[in-house]
């Protein structure tokens, strides 16, 4: 059964299930959520609060506003953020010391410069969106576009080349992978709150990623950098990680780090496929390709051959495992309050009403996904509050699915979450400012490459589900 072909019977089915009974009225529920989503973004963009306290005081308001009583105000906040920090901020914590230690010990500058040397310069666009697809894989967004852009910056100089035709390749190549690939948060969230498979859905997203990166990548580029002819700055700094006698890992090494966990938990699938889930080692595929034992594996070998293998103390491996950490405290306070914030959501009984909503207007799941995921984003700025949120409010809808379909759904809802970066996102200031461009060339460049990826994902899992 087709997940494009449920509509209003089979999704009104679904909903009757559901042991949600909304607190308050429709009206007062759809009222409720728009406040309490209006108070983030304004607390948030023109207040300039922190995402996490804007997050606790719009689920807060949601609550009362939504007559779940003022003793039970942050009830559901405090669930949801411990249920999300406990599933998914221990993931979080692994990749970060995966990627601490490629960009530390030069892997990942190994990486892109080897990529670049063999590449003419008319491929170069192509090279890029290759290297970030590939670095990507196992970095968050935010580390991947500081790591990649000096490189960028230093293509496009000694190409003398627009920097918009050598950059948003690379950006495109991080966006797809950050709303479409787990082991990133937004992907393993949404998989964590729709029961998905990991590996069916590591391995469609590899499938729809790969066209959106060169569609809204090289592709979409060279208009772009006809728009806008910018050329790269001169105040960029250019710097490359390497150990202290100038060692780095071969180009093979970082390699591996890199696509290690993904190998393991690609693992899973075959197991299933094989199904030999049954016997040894069938057991131990599957332990080793679970998330977190994947992730702590890649850990522990990164720092043998990123670390110990090219000189460094175990003390000083240490002193890099304990700086990964400190980076990623606000990420998991936002996490967790943008899970807390999607249980309040829940709990209000306002997912229920969205998905009566969805079920009588006979709109196809998968598109009802991506659209809910692209309102959060616009509303909150952030593909990952936009993944969880939207994850939770589908989650009712997609229990008669199947196990294909319902990584499909992860899938619209991680390409509706990158829909259209503007004021509200951070990463929308960190391109400009990296760029030097002004907001105007911003939205014609960074803003339209967000759409494109989100698009062009859409239709890629909407393909899919036509076949699948």
């Amino acid at each position: 059964m087709h997940l494009l072909s449920h509509t209003a019977p089979l999704l009104n089915g679904v909903l009757a299930a559901d042991p949600v009974t909304p607190a308050a009225g429709t009206a007062q529920l759809i009222i409720a959520a728009v406040i309490s989503i209006a108070l983030i973004i304004v607390l948030i963009v023109w207040v300039k609060m922190h995402p996490f306290f804007a997050l606790m005081l719009g689920s807060a308001v949601m609550a009362v506003t939504a007559d779940m009583g003022f003793a039970k105000a942050f009830t559901s906040f405090s669930a949801g953020l411990g249920s999300t920090v406990g599933g998914v901020g221990v993931l979080i914590v692994l990749g970060a010391v995966i990627g601490r230690f490629l960009t530390e010990s030069g892997g990942a500058d190994e990486i892109v410069d080897t990529i670049l040397s063999k590449t003419p310069a008319a491929k170069l666009a192509w090279a890029m969106a290759l290297a970030a697809f590939i670095v990507g894989i196992p970095l968050f967004f935010e580390v991947g576009v500081v790591l990649l852009i000096p490189i960028v910056m230093l293509v496009a100089k000694r190409a003398k080349l627009p920097v918009i035709l050598i950059g948003i390749p690379a950006l495109a190549g991080l966006s797809a992978l950050h709303g479409l690939v787990p082991p990133h948060p937004g992907p393993l969230i949404a998989i964590d709150a729709l029961k998905a498979d990991l590996g069916i859905t590591l391995g469609l997203g590899l499938l729809v990623a790969i066209p959106t990166v060169i569609i809204a990548g090289p592709v979409l580029a060279k208009s772009m950098a006809r728009w806008v002819p910018v050329m790269a700055p001169d105040t960029l700094i250019v710097s490359s990680g390497e150990n202290k006698d100038g060692k780095r890992p071969a180009f093979g090494v970082a390699l591996s780090v890199v696509l290690l966990p993904v190998v393991l938990m690609l693992l899973m699938t075959v197991v299933d496929t094989l199904k030999i889930g049954d016997t040894v080692i069938g057991q131990i595929l599957v332990f080793i390709g679970t998330p977190l034992q994947a992730l702590l594996i890649t850990s522990l070998y990164a720092m043998v051959v990123l670390g110990t293998a090219l000189g460094r103390s175990m003390k000083e491996v240490s002193q890099i495992t304990g700086d990964a950490f400190g980076p990623i405290a606000s990420i998991l306070l936002i996490v967790g309050a943008g899970g807390g914030f999607k249980q309040t959501l829940v709990d209000s009984g306002v997912g229920a009403v969205i998905g009566n909503g969805i079920a009588g207007s006979g709109m196809p799941l998968l598109l009802a996904g991506w659209l809910v995921a692209v309102v959060i984003r616009l509303a909150t700025g952030s593909a990952t509050v936009a993944t969880i949120t939207a994850a939770g409010i589908m989650a009712p809808l997609v229990g008669d699915l199947s196990s294909t379909h319902v990584a499909l759904m992860v899938l619209a809802v991680g390409a509706g979450s990158v829909f259209l970066s503007h004021v509200n996102d951070a990463g929308f200031w960190l391109v400009k400012e990296y760029f030097g461009l002004t907001v105007g060339q911003t939205f014609k460049t960074w803003s339209l490459m967000e759409c494109a990826v989100s698009v062009v994902g859409l239709v890629g899992v909407l393909l899919l589900g036509l076949v699948v």
